[in-house]
């Protein structure tokens, strides 16, 4: 351990290692394998980094790492080169004569860690090619790709089972962020590491703020909490992702923000290559920039001062969810994952379940994972209790998520639930369909439109029944409903309704059901204790710190445009925050500062004395 903790302080500037790290470290370095569950922003990376260049120093060769995004490949390895580590990447970006020359370096042992995309590894001439040269270790990212129950299933993944057959002597470590019990059993069936010692951190992310709200103009709701909470005195927005279900979603809601004077790119599949790259490289290296996006777009970005992630439609499952809110906070400062959720968000994607190819097996899983992330959402108790239980973890309430603060009131709905289900079935006795939450509605508040005329549904005996809630209240009960199984979404494709098995203990009173009392939205106000200030790097600094931390940033900006790397690449916030504050006069007082290693020191440490000694 000591070589290795060497290694954490020289090379990465850290004086400790976090939580299980350590144990990772020193049982990769002697050759085992494991799987490791660390949430994003736990310091995933250093626990395949370091046992690389520590198995290096013994004789090993280079680590290759496997990463599915290119993204993320080129981020870590410009980080790495910054700090002195000879790393690499194969992917399609490079021209032939520059994988060319790569693979020569990695002939001559020239790097110590290569990433490359699983595609490529499975290609016959690279699995030749790592054959003939010596490997150190393998590093499996983003492992619950592998598991087809998982969210963003890759079935290149599977077949690198093969790494165990063909590199027995060779240790391996597949890292996660999001795995529930099932995808860590099935990453460890694929992946063969049956032998492997399995390391579990916690899952939680305390500095993320968890709120669901539900739709109400969805996109006014958005702006008042964009302009209330991650707006800065001086007009500019944090940085954030806003994540939509389609891309024409994703254009529209860009263009509608940019219209209201925040800076927001869109992000999709269906862009030109060129255009969505730019965007991409704006994120990374500029401020102030909103991020609207499909989920093709958040995994491979390993920028760590996201102070937010929204979501305008609801994901797919938890673990989406919670891969998606990851982005944010990644440096540990305060950050906020918001949503806004309504009966439309259910109905549209049971619909994609439905309708998508997948087979029966298949369909129940991810309508078992929809039903676990409407329990979420619906949750009247403390929202990270229940997203902690669902990775297997025991929490108390955080006292940081909109239940905690606000806590919602609950009422018995029994008789207006009797009420909702009883006018499902007389519509659809009346007339042989089944109708949407809409004219269901009508019927229980006694709307004579014309639709509900034309049927007859005036003379259905729950007509009118239910006039003392509004339009908004039944929404929200029949949102529940469903949400609690109750009430299922019919195959037709037009989001109609349908009784369930669990719907006739109700009918028959042998069932109470207590619901969510619905709460008109009110405007997000801005006040003192918004995220965004709390997350401010300079709170609490005299002008006189705060001018110094303005001048350090300057700097790194001209270092970063230098380098052509994104600013954080050089230092992260937090550790100007700590140059700006702690204003060292030497370079011993300089190595003190986390994030500071070695080759940073020698590199940049007389500059930085420098501009920290400037007036």
């Amino acid at each position: 351990m000591s070589r290795s903790l060497e290694i954490l302080k020289e090379v990465f500037g850290y004086p400790a290692f976090r939580g299980q790290q350590g144990d990772i470290v020193d049982h990769v370095a002697a050759g085992g394998d494991s799987l490791v569950l660390m949430p994003t922003g736990g310091g995933k990376s250093l626990c395949y980094q370091i046992p690389a260049l520590l198995r290096r120093e013994a004789g090993f060769g280079a680590g290759i790492v496997v990463s599915p995004l290119i993204a993320l490949m080129q981020d870590q390895v410009a980080a790495l080169s910054e700090v002195g580590v000879r790393a690499a990447c194969l992917n399609s970006t490079l021209t032939g004569a520059e994988a060319s020359a790569t693979e020569r370096a990695l002939r001559n042992g020239e790097i110590d860690l290569l990433y490359v995309a699983p595609e490529r590894l499975m290609t016959p001439r690279f699995l030749e090619l790592i054959e003939s040269v010596r490997i150190g270790l393998f590093a499996i990212d983003e492992a619950h790709c592998v598991s087809q129950w998982g969210h963003d299933f890759r079935p290149e993944y599977i077949q690198l089972s093969v790494l165990h057959e063909r590199f027995p002597s060779v240790p391996r470590i597949a890292l996660t962020a999001t795995a529930d019990a099932i995808t860590r059993d099935e990453i460890v069936h694929r992946l063969a590491l049956d032998n492997a010692r399995i390391f579990v951190s916690s899952f939680d992310r305390p500095n993320i703020r968890y709120r669901i709200v539900e739709k109400d103009n969805a996109r006014a709701q958005l702006l008042d909490f964009i302009r209330a909470e991650h707006t800065n005195p001086d007009k500019t927005t944090d940085a954030g992702v806003i994540y939509c279900l389609s891309r024409r979603k994703v254009e529209e809601t860009a263009d509608w923000l940019k219209g209201q004077g925040v800076r927001a790119l869109p992000y999709h599949a269906g862009m030109e290559y060129e255009t969505r790259q730019r965007h991409q490289e704006m994120f990374k290296r500029e401020e102030g920039i909103v991020m609207c996006a499909t989920i093709a777009f958040g995994m491979g970005i390993d920028k760590p001062d996201v102070r937010f992630v929204a979501h305008l439609d609801l994901p797919k499952s938890v673990e989406g969810y919670y891969q998606e809110t990851g982005r944010a906070g990644r440096d540990g400062m305060p950050a906020n994952a918001w949503m806004a959720y309504g009966l439309g968000d259910v109905v549209q994607q049971r619909k994609m379940i439905d309708e998508s190819d997948a087979d029966d097996t298949h369909k129940r899983m991810q309508g078992g994972k929809l039903d676990a992330l409407l329990g979420l959402c619906e949750a009247a108790s403390c929202r990270r209790v229940r997203l902690l239980g669902y990775f297997g973890e025991a929490s108390q309430p955080c006292g940081n998520c909109d239940t905690c603060l606000e806590p919602p009131e609950s009422w018995d709905a029994t008789r207006e639930a009797q009420m909702a289900l009883s006018c499902v079935y007389r519509a659809f006795k009346a007339s042989g369909f089944h109708f949407g939450a809409g004219h269901l509605i009508d019927i229980l508040r006694g709307s004579r439109s014309e639709k509900l005329l034309q049927r007859g549904h005036e003379k259905l005996s729950t007509f009118g029944l239910g006039a003392a809630l509004s339009e908004q209240e039944w929404r929200a009960v029949f949102r529940q409903l469903v949400a609690f199984g109750y009430l299922a979404v019919d195959h037709d494709g037009f989001g109609a309704l349908i009784l369930t098995e669990a719907s006739k203990a109700v009918l028959k009173g042998e069932q109470a059901v207590t619901l969510r009392k619905y709460v008109k939205p009110t405007r997000t106000r801005q006040s003192s204790s918004r995220t965004g200030e709390r997350a401010d790097p300079t709170a609490g600094m005299s002008p006189r710190v705060k001018a110094r931390w303005e001048r350090l940033r300057a700097w790194r900006a001209s270092m970063a445009k230098s380098d052509g790397v994104p600013a954080y690449v050089i230092f992260h916030d937090a550790t100007l925050a700590e140059i700006a504050r702690n204003e060292p006069d030497s370079i011993e007082d300089l190595s003190q500062i986390p994030g500071i290693g070695a080759r940073k020191l020698e590199r940049f440490g007389s500059e930085l004395l420098e501009v920290v000694g400037a007036n």
